[in-house]
Formats: C-alpha cells, structure tokens, sequence
C-alpha cells in the first residue's frame, strides 16, 4: 500500500469524522421535548423518558406516554455524527451523561450500532470501562428501549439493514431517527485535560498505567477490540475522591465473537464462536486516529495487539507528557511522535516507513521513567505485533518499579498484568 496515499486517504476521513455539525432552532426544540418512551413494544414502563405526560394515537394501539425518567442539563460535547449531554436522572438525582447519535446516513448507523453492540455484549462491569445504563431509539418523539439481537422490533432490523446494506432503509429524510445512550457521568473531564491541566504526580500516572491496563484486558478477555484508543476516549470519574479511569468511545470497536448466529460477521470471521483469541482475530478496517495508530493498522492487516500499541503511545505521552497540537481542534492533546524536519509524523506511521528505526524512550533527558517502564513500552510499541505483550489477565504477574520521585529515592512499585507470548 501507498503510505503517502493511505496517510492522506486517513487525514481527509479523520476531518470528515471529526466535522462539526451545526444545531438549528428545530434541533433545539426536539431536545426540550426530549424522548417519549412507550408502554408497547420492548419498552419497559420503568424506562420512560418524557417531559410531560398523556396518551398518543397511532393507528391500532393507544401508545401511553409515561412519567419522565431523565432531564437534559446542558451540552458537554459536540461532534460530527454526536451530541453529549449532562442530564440527571429525576428519581435518583444521580447525573448520567447522555449521548445523541443521529442515525441518518449508513455510516453515522454503523458507529451508533458499534458502540451499543461493544457495550451491550458486555455481561459484568469493569470499573475502567464506562457503563452503558440502556438505549433508546427515537424516531418522531417516540421513542422504544433497544436491546441486543431483538429481532421482534423492526427499527431495530431497519438499523441493522441500513448498515449492511450502506444505504438509509429506516425512514424518510424528513422523520429524523437518533439512538439515545445513557451512560453514567464523567465530570473529570477526558484524559487530555486531567493529565494537563495539573502538576505532574507519579502516583497519578502509575494508577493510570495500572486502571488503562486492567480496561484494555477486560475488553480483550471480553472479544472486544477498541481500535480507537486515545486520550480523548479515556475519561475520568471523581465520584469516590479518587480519579478513576473510564474507556469509553466504542464506535470504532469490533466484537470479535459473536452473541449467537451462524454465518460470518463483516470482517469473515465466524459468528458461532463462543470465543476467540483476539489476537489471531484480524480486522481489515483501517480506522483509528493517526497518532496512536500501529503499524499494521495503516496497512488494514491487524489484531488486538494494535490496541496494545495505542496504549504504549498513550502511557508515554502521559509519564512524560509530551503532546502536540491537533490540526482540526487547535487543542493540545497527549501523543507521542517522531520528528521528520520539521514535520511530525505519528510513531506507527514512522515505523512503517522505517521498521528498523529505533524509538527514543524516554524522550527527555531528565526522566524518571525506570527501566523496567522503559522496557515494557519498548515491547508494547514493537513494530511486529507478536513481539507486543498480550494484554490478558493471565499467568504472568511482572512486578516493575514504575518510577522514581524526582529529588528523592523513593520509588513506587506495582503489579503490571502481561501475558508471556
């Protein structure tokens, strides 16, 4: 494959995808009146969402309009296909993070489906994985809870077709459909604005090490490849007093064994499987963001060990918090790089054009990284990806010294989980 094409084929779907829409007067208004949830269909009365109450006609059925479940608070996020809400939850008072996906065009369909079937197959709860409460498909005002596989509703199957198919089955232009996910509520912000926006911390960047790693384990144990991981998607809770991670962001994701069903998925892998190693589960899909994008990934033959080279970027960005600033946003983000004159090039990018070359970890001179941090970063950002250790709980628990406290000889130690090749 053409580099120079493939990394400008990359540039223009990352604007694309990151493009923000505009939010017209009409928009506005639907969220004032934001989900009807019904008493028909697999929709649960205890699942409505509504800002009034009363009784709807349609056709047959006398579709009852229940008591409102959420109410939207303000905009805490904004993208090409995807609105972010804070809203609290009236009957708790706890805050959930509401997200907005327009389901339109067949690739705004495809995201919105990946994320929901990514978390949806997800049978326990990972502390560091954010957690999906439910979803619920609105189309004109109404609205129905969506669950997984539910063949019995034909909006769903409509979402199902028009993302196979690559072409809008659901409704007219003109009856707008969104999914609604409501997720619990982040007020740390992402990664990006935690790590930055404070003095750097050794406990902090080793806890984070520890928690990234945990999540991306979980997921891989749970057939579950990321492929967009990425300070940005990481965000962080401070319900307890003490910063926990959250991976969030699944709309690139790929679950690699299926929840039932014979025949083979988009990427021709059997869906019968009731498990697979993830690792010789390869993906075509070249999708990512350039910055933490492995090697293989530009060339569109890949497993989950590309995950494991995203993580090795965003740990060292983080211990040594070097970043750069993104094009679209203008925003200074975590990354690491590699300087070509006076251009930088992504590291994976790098390593493709040079797989011989040799990273320069750490980076600054007056680093606290220890050895055995600088190792294990060498290993996860190795060009081949069976030299990269596998991220799976397993038989090998390496205890490393993380870092040392600068002026001091104190050195903080903790158990980082790998899996022998």
């Amino acid at each position: 494959m053409d580099v120079d094409d493939n990394r400008l084929r990359r540039k223009r779907s990352l604007r694309a995808f990151k493009r923000s829409g505009t939010q017209d007067a009409a928009a506005k208004r639907e969220n004032a009146n934001v989900l009807r949830s019904l008493s028909v269909g697999n929709t649960e009365e205890n699942d409505a969402m509504e800002d009034h109450g009363g009784f709807l006609k349609n056709g047959s059925f006398d579709r009852r309009v229940m008591a409102p479940r959420y109410s939207l608070l303000r905009e805490v996020g904004r993208g090409s296909y995807g609105v972010v809400y804070e809203a609290i939850a009236r009957r708790s008072g706890a805050r959930v993070a509401v997200k907005k996906l327009r389901c339109d065009a067949p690739e705004n369909v495809e995201l919105a489906l990946a994320e929901f079937w990514a978390l949806a197959s997800l049978e326990k709860r990972h502390e560091n994985v954010v957690q999906l409460e439910e979803c619920v498909l609105q189309r004109n005002g109404m609205a129905q809870k969506m669950s997984h596989g539910n063949k019995r509703s034909k909006q769903y199957l409509r979402l199902v077709e028009t993302s196979i198919k690559g072409e809008r089955v659901l409704s007219q232009p003109e009856e707008p459909c969104y999914l609604w996910f409501v997720m619990e509520f982040c007020e740390g912000g992402d990664l990006n604005q935690f790590i930055l926006s404070r003095q750097p911390d050794p406990r902090t960047n080793n806890s984070f090490m520890l928690q990234l790693t945990s999540a991306v384990a979980f997921l891989h144990e749970n057939n579950i490849v990321h492929r967009d991981l990425k300070p940005d998607n990481i965000l962080i809770s401070e319900k307890s007093g003490i910063p926990v991670l959250k991976v969030a962001d699944f709309g690139l994701s790929k679950v690699c064994a299926g929840l039932g069903g014979a025949g083979k998925d988009k990427e021709g892998e059997d869906r019968n499987k009731s498990a697979v190693n993830v690792n010789k589960f390869w993906l075509s899909s070249a999708c990512g963001s350039d910055f933490y994008m492995a090697p293989e990934v530009w060339e569109g033959h890949y497993t989950a060990k590309a995950d494991i080279f995203a993580l090795g970027i965003i740990i060292w960005a983080m211990l040594e918090r070097i970043t750069f600033i993104d094009a679209e946003s203008k925003r200074e983000l975590l990354g690491t790089y590699v300087r070509q004159g006076a251009d930088i090039v992504p590291v994976g990018e790098a390593l493709l054009e040079n797989p011989k070359m040799v990273l320069n970890i750490p980076q600054k001179r007056k680093s606290s990284m220890s050895d055995g941090v600088r190792k294990l970063l060498q290993d996860m950002l190795a060009v081949n990806p069976q030299d990269r250790p596998n991220a799976q709980l397993s038989r090998l628990f390496t205890k490393i010294t993380f870092l040392k406290y600068p002026g001091s000889s104190e050195s903080v130690k903790g158990t980082f989980i790998l899996e022998d090749c």
